[in-house]
């Protein structure tokens, strides 16, 4: 049963992957403003997360990329529809500019394992294509709370080449097999800003504002001695016949290695913030990533209670 709902729900998105693109381009900026005007909950949220980013700039300018950002939102959602449900080989032919290739053609070569840092930026699903087309990889990921839901995720995150993508689960036994892959000189995907658990990660400077940021990418690397890239697929087209992206994959900062994790989270969170601002708007701001405060700091959730 649980995998016959998926493969509806494949259909579904099939479905909505087959119309024209100029269609759910503007669709995408309709469904922006409604989510806008009917005050949804991730609406509120990203407003909230662009008052504390940008505190000091005026309310109109709030409401501005707010609209901006939903509308990148609703436009991921759409392409990575069609992402999921297209031949692989189609998907990347989105791809029209390519920077940095050769630091992975490098790390790959030096044989120390990679691991690819890849923020919630542009269309990371895309990125994931790219890497599986020239290695085999293993991606981190948090399985849906609902057995449908992870059974849909396994059917579409399948390459086309059989094994080229492992779903790794983020819990101990995932994590044993990280530092397995990476020994062996694989390459390891981790979607490094997500907030942790309290007790997983460290906090530290994201746009001036104290986070608590995984740690275990740092660990990762400090012991594998694996070379870390930083790597996104950002929107440079949205509203043309289909969707168009660049690619881009650059190498960490050094202290991302560092064993000590308030630095390496420091600097892991330098180079998500450096992505981010190239385009505030391809950003996810509609996750709570501050919720969780420093201990001792007296401060409160700032999304409580208007962002639940």
């Amino acid at each position: 049963m649980t995998r016959f709902a998926a493969f509806l729900l494949y259909l579904l998105a099939a479905l909505v992957a087959r119309l024209p693109w100029r269609w759910l381009a503007g669709l995408s900026r309709r469904l922006a403003d409604l989510a806008i005007g009917r005050a949804s909950r991730e609406s509120r949220i990203a407003l909230r997360n662009l008052e504390l980013v940008q505190p000091d700039a005026p309310a109109v300018q709030h409401g501005l990329l707010r609209r901006e950002v939903m509308h990148s939102t609703v436009l991921q959602v759409f392409e990575t529809l069609r992402l999921w449900t297209r031949p692989h080989a189609d998907n990347l032919a989105l791809i029209r500019e390519a920077h940095g290739v050769e630091h992975l053609d490098a790390a790959l070569a030096a044989g120390r394992g990679v691991i690819v840092a890849a923020p919630h930026f542009g269309n990371w699903e895309l990125l994931n294509q790219w890497l599986a087309s020239r290695t085999p990889l293993a991606i981190l990921y948090a399985p849906p709370e609902s057995a449908v839901g992870e059974a849909f995720l396994n059917r579409v995150r399948a390459d086309d080449d059989a094994g080229r993508i492992t779903q790794v689960r983020a819990d101990g036994a995932g994590v044993r097999q990280l530092f397995k892959r990476l020994a062996a000189g694989g390459v390891v995907g981790i979607l490094p800003d997500q907030q942790p658990k309290r007790g997983d990660g460290e906090f530290a400077p994201f746009f001036g504002i104290e986070a608590l940021t995984m740690t275990l990418l740092g660990r990762l690397a400090a012991r594998s001695g694996a070379t870390v890239l930083m790597a996104w697929c950002e929107r440079i087209d949205g509203d043309g016949d289909r969707p168009a992206f660049a690619l881009h994959v650059e190498p960490a900062p050094a202290a991302v290695s560092d064993p000590d994790p308030k630095a390496s989270a420091t600097a892991l969170n330098a180079a998500v913030e450096r992505i981010a601002r190239r385009d505030p708007a391809q950003y996810q701001w509609t996750y709570k990533r501050f919720s969780l405060r420093p201990p001792d700091s007296g401060e409160q959730n700032p999304y409580w209670p208007d962002c639940y």
